[in-house]
């Protein structure tokens, strides 16, 4: 809520990044714990372990657009205008992921009566996947802008994905997916989701191990 007041008031949410991290390390141990007490395979497991390749890519886009921020003008030659593309097509590539959440997990607590985290994690998807279109096409039409201006949208549509998507899957981790594991306590029930999110599929960077 602190963050969020901060970021209306006009500060830059790529100034707030340090702090999610902070956050993450401090709960880290929490989020181990819930991991042990489910098994590979597992909705929740997988859904955990897919957060942290979205949260590499997101690193990396973070460090490739630092980079070119500093350059002075375009250069088809360097990789980092390509690996631009790369990454956010890595990130959008996450869609199964939300969609097993959207599909199958929200629904299960929604009919629990757990309305209110689900109502923004849904809101949050759609928002997301608005910038992570956007920053594709962007990149996929640098060469063809000015490149002042590509690098004043790259810079707010990456911040803004960056940022965003971290604070979402903290949420998700320490906040959504330890209130379904509580509220959800039958195993037939899991079992039942898992068939469905199976049926859903999984991101081209889920490794069959926890599918």
């Amino acid at each position: 809520m602190a963050e969020q007041s901060l970021v209306e008031e006009g500060m830059n949410p790529s100034e707030l990044r340090h702090l999610c991290e902070i956050h993450m390390m401090l709960l880290k141990g929490e989020l181990e714990k819930l991991q042990s007490n489910i098994s590979k395979g597992h909705v929740l497991y997988t859904l955990i372990e897919e957060h942290e390749f979205i949260l590499s890519f997101l690193k990396e886009l973070e460090e490739v657009t630092s980079v070119i921020l500093e350059m002075e003008s375009y250069d088809e030659n360097r990789r980092e205008f390509t690996r631009v593309t790369e990454l956010i097509i890595s990130i959008l590539d996450a869609e199964p992921h939300h969609k097993r959440e959207e599909d199958v997990l929200f629904p299960e607590l929604e009919g629990r009566g757990i309305t209110g985290p689900t109502r923004i994690m849904r809101l949050e998807h759609e928002d997301l996947r608005k910038k992570k279109k956007d920053l594709k096409e962007l990149s996929e039409s640098v060469a063809e802008l000015d490149f002042n201006e590509y690098k004043s949208e790259l810079k707010r549509l990456s911040n803004a994905i960056c940022f965003e998507l971290k604070d979402h899957i903290f949420k998700e981790n320490y906040i959504l997916y330890p209130t379904a594991l509580e509220s959800i306590n039958e195993d037939a029930k899991w079992d039942n989701m898992k068939t469905e999110c199976d049926n859903i599929g999984y991101c081209t960077f889920t490794p069959d191990e926890w599918k």
